[in-house]
């Protein structure tokens, strides 16, 4: 099964952009999944156990590499973002 996720990160900072790209560009990094950055959020969609596992991966490296955020999500399961 396939998953669109829709993602936006608000980091508990007065710099926030450095957190932000920073997600994104590590986002990035996992070829296995279809990315798309707005200026407020990024779409992400792919096989939906990886896209789960890169979620957790991502959640506890931003949390040990920046701190606290806030992540406002959409999940939407059997859709696949083109």
């Amino acid at each position: 099964m396939n998953i669109t996720v829709e993602i936006s990160m608000y980091p508990f900072f007065e710099d926030y952009k450095v957190p932000i790209k920073s997600f994104i560009d590590k986002l990035n990094t996992y070829k296995q999944l279809k990315t798309s950055t707005s200026a407020t959020s990024t779409i992400i969609s792919g096989d939906y156990d990886y896209v789960m596992q890169v979620l957790k991966e991502m959640l506890a490296w931003s949390y040990t590499e920046h701190g606290r955020a806030v992540y406002v999500t959409k999940f939407i399961p059997g859709l696949t973002a083109e």
